[in-house]
């Protein structure tokens, strides 16, 4: 479901449960998880899990959004603030919002128990031919350019982020559009804000890295940077797309069970 927080609390009978807080990418908010969410969570009971939106996003696609990271981490640490919700946290992140969540592990790490990040580029790490691969520039500077449809975008979103046969996801995507149109200005500044980012050289916090060795957006290369910088694991989706969630959702849930299984 599509809003500012989305929250599935299992009775956990006293359990203190393990929360997870979700982070999409540019341009993308708490919708675009689609199934993955309730998949995640009915495979970890017990759960309490929450899927945020940045300002400028979803059902706060009116504000202003921030043109830094550290700002972001800031106004995701309000938003559960407000609502009462405590860390630690396990930040599941995509793409910028994986940069959001290793912003806050390195300025928060006591809030942040551990990471999944997915398919996210940092400098120093890759360089910008990898962060964004070459044959994804000429149809979305296009599109820029133009202006573009609603169908135009999401289509050749779709084109650039999956595996899978679109016709439902662009539906489901084109519905979100609808309700939360994402303004020029603010996907300009959560372009410069992910441009600006800077990761730390090393990483103390669990991290867990998975990519996709088909994603036509950002190079598999940058994951692999990742991993061998921070020395955490590292697993490889054979064929899936950017947006990995939604190409494998079971895949993903069973590398993090792995993972935690690994930790415990």
């Amino acid at each position: 479901m599509p809003g500012q927080i989305t929250t599935r609390e299992p009775c956990a009978n006293g359990i203190d449960m393990t929360r997870w807080i979700f982070l999409r990418g540019l341009m993308r908010e708490s919708g675009h998880w689609g199934a993955f969410d309730n998949q995640f969570s009915e495979a970890n009971q017990p759960c309490n899990l929450h899927l945020l939106d940045l300002p400028g996003n979803g059902a706060l696609f009116k504000q202003t959004s921030p043109a830094n990271v550290a700002a972001m981490v800031e106004s995701y640490r309000a938003q559960l603030d407000a609502l009462g919700i405590q860390p630690p946290y396990h930040l599941m992140a995509m793409s910028l919002g994986g940069m959001v969540a290793t912003a806050w592990a390195a300025a928060y790490p006591r809030e942040v128990a551990g990471m999944v990040l997915i398919n996210t580029s940092m400098r120093p790490f890759s360089p910008f031919y990898h962060r964004l691969q070459a044959r994804a520039c000429p149809r979305l500077l296009e599109l820029a350019l133009s202006g573009g449809t609603a169908l135009q975008w999401e289509s050749s979103i779709w084109r650039l982020t999956s595996a899978l046969s679109g016709a439902s996801v662009i539906e489901d995507w084109l519905a979100l559009r609808r309700a939360h149109p994402v303004s020029r200005t603010n996907t300009l500044r959560q372009l410069v804000a992910a441009a600006r980012f800077r990761a730390p050289p090393s990483m103390k916090t669990p991290t867990l890295v998975l990519c996709a060795s088909q994603d036509r957006l950002v190079a598999v290369q940058c994951s692999l940077a990742i991993s061998a910088a921070w020395q955490c694991p590292l697993k490889v989706h054979p064929s899936a797309g950017h947006d990995l969630p939604l190409d494998d959702g079971a895949w993903v849930t069973e590398q993090i069970a792995q993972w935690q299984a690994g930790h415990r």
